[in-house]
């Protein structure tokens, strides 16, 4: 584009100064604004959606990934709260197959959407629903506000501690951060358009997948070699939220660059009309899908991979094979590495760490390097691409927001604003305080201490 024009200078109300602006309303973001409104902070929570949720409600992802290391918990504290009292509002038919569940956990995205509303309210959060953060002013290393849009206007919020949970790291990007994207040549990972289908016959498919097992690995290849359905991987994820109704993460886009519009916009295109060709291919091929609707597309495609900042401290593949843990901890990860083909040629990148293994996340993997007074939470923290693949997930999500939003609250509440500034032990002790789980030998610390208080 070599064309611009010049917008005139104007005044820019400011609609808001408090102590913690959290941008994004995805599980991160989700956790960031109840963690700091718990610890007595004001906060603004900015969302562009009419909703929370993130990709689990924006983009139907059709279930929670594990929360656990196959022996216990490893994301506790506001997310592992979530999820259970998702799992009680939820058809009592549901509450039985998944009571003691805790790992790929499928969504209802309505159920979440009422249950967040309900959790922010409670927690005195502030939201503004359909707006969308442009940019950030900045000086000296020092976001002073941030600019917005919605149907009222144009606007500033001010506040003493940025927690940028935007999936992309807007606000650091606005505020002259460094970031990496994707791999050496510059690839990502795929996008994905999950859907939701109803007037399903479960009973019906489930006597299929005791035959050809629950991936419909059998009859996509089948299909594949037939040139009947035009997708790549030879896998679809089906999580059921009752007897009829399903959603499904199953297909890809390539190519996609989700921090771009123009990238979303494609994605939403041929990310639709994939759908609508698997859906037919599904009717047509799998027992108990033959009367089946496609009910619901997500509002966006998902995506798995954009920016990742460049922090005080990258998280490596290093640090994830050998499970190291560093002294300034705020949440585990067990989650194994995840990264799908960045062209229908390539293959799948997928490493696993042993049962009731995990590694460390540290707080300082979330403070891009040159800003003073944003912290990053989300899949956008300071990975290697290797890491990105295992720590971008909605449960791990939901343990950085929290870390996040309460060292925000607990630096405003102490008058500080630099980022770098809190005493660790202090957001540790913390953290453990809330339920959230930092390990063994931290929680046994920080419990001991309390013994002995």
């Amino acid at each position: 584009m070599d064309k611009h024009m010049v917008i005139p200078a104007m005044p820019i109300p400011v609609y808001d100064e408090v102590d913690v602006l959290v941008a994004g309303g995805g599980p991160a973001g989700i956790a960031a604004a109840l963690a700091a409104a718990r610890n007595g902070a004001s906060v603004l929570l900015i969302e562009q959606r009419g909703y929370l949720g993130g990709m689990a409600t924006v983009s139907q992802v059709p279930a929670w990934c594990p929360y656990t290391d196959h022996e216990k918990p490893v994301i506790r504290g506001i997310g592992l709260e979530i999820l259970n009292d998702m799992k009680s509002r939820m058809e009592p038919e549901f509450q039985q197959w998944w009571k003691d569940k805790l790992d790929w956990v499928p969504i209802d995205a309505e159920v979440l959407k009422k249950l967040l509303d309900d959790k922010m309210k409670e927690a005195g959060v502030r939201i503004l629903y359909h707006t969308f953060i442009s940019n950030a002013l900045h000086q000296d290393g020092k976001v002073e506000a941030v600019i917005f849009h919605n149907k009222s206007g144009t606007f500033a919020a001010k506040a003493g501690i940025y927690v940028d949970c935007s999936s992309d790291a807007d606000i650091a990007y606005h505020a002259g951060g460094q970031f990496e994207q994707g791999g050496d040549e510059g690839e990502l990972q795929p996008g994905t358009m999950c859907f939701v289908m109803s007037n399903l016959d479960r009973e019906k498919y489930m006597a299929y997948c005791e035959e050809f097992g629950p991936s419909l690995k059998h009859a996509i290849n089948e299909a594949k070699s037939k040139g009947a359905l035009n997708v790549v991987r030879d896998w679809a994820g089906i999580s059921w939220v009752n007897h009829h109704t399903a959603g499904f993460n199953f297909g890809h886009i390539f190519g996609i660059d989700g921090s771009k519009a123009e990238g979303l916009t494609r994605g939403a295109i041929e990310g639709r009309a994939l759908v609508h060709h698997i859906a037919d291919w599904l009717k047509q091929t799998i027992p108990g899908f033959e009367e089946g609707y496609l009910a619901l597309t997500g509002e966006q495609i998902g995506i798995r991979e954009t920016r990742r900042i460049i922090g005080d401290v990258t998280v490596t593949a290093d640090d994830f094979m050998n499970r190291r843990s560093f002294p300034d901890d705020i949440a585990r990860n067990a989650y194994f590495i995840d990264i799908h083909m960045a062209k229908p040629t390539s293959g799948m990148t997928i490493a696993h760490l042993p049962p009731g293994e995990s590694h460390g996340i540290p707080y300082r993997a979330l403070l891009p390097i040159g800003i003073d007074n944003v912290i990053v939470a989300g899949r956008s923290i300071s990975t290697d691409r290797a890491t990105q693949g295992s720590t971008r997930v909605m449960p791990n999500c939901f343990a950085m927001g929290e870390a996040a939003g309460t060292a925000g609250a607990l630096l405003v509440k102490q008058g500080m604003s630099g980022t770098r500034s809190i005493p660790i032990d202090q957001l540790q002790q913390q953290l453990v305080r809330q339920g959230a789980w930092l390990g063994e030998d931290i929680h046994a610390k920080y419990e001991k201490e309390e013994s002995n208080r």
